[in-house]
């Protein structure tokens, strides 16, 4: 069964642009390595820049076997050069009963 998780990448000074390239094909690669579904993954934007990411891992394996994916680990360094990984609670917006966020176009070829 499938893990829906949901991850706030808060961008390093000046690595906003790298943050989003390569958010817009982390969810690429995992697909490639057949360790998502085939769910859209959604992202979306804080006040404060961080961006947050909602996809869904094909099963709690699966999560396991990214940590000895050499495409994966690939991709986590440059999530590690462009930004930190935040908890949810860390942004202003996850203290109101409804968190609203600016949405964020991950698709191929969005500026």
């Amino acid at each position: 069964m499938g893990r829906f998780v949901i991850v706030a990448y808060k961008p390093k000074p000046g690595m906003e642009q790298a943050l989003l390239a390569v958010v817009k094909k982390h969810v690429a690669v995992l697909r490639s390595e057949r360790l998502v579904s085939d769910k859209p993954p959604y992202a979306m934007r804080a006040a404060d820049g961080t961006i947050i990411e909602v996809f869904e891992w094909r099963s709690i394996e699966a999560i396991h076997a990214a940590h000895g994916n050499q495409a994966v680990q690939a991709l986590w360094s440059e999530f590690g050069a462009a930004c930190d990984c935040v908890p949810l609670s860390s942004l202003a917006e996850a203290q109101q009963m409804f968190a609203e966020f600016e949405p964020v176009d991950i698709s191929i070829g969005a500026a």
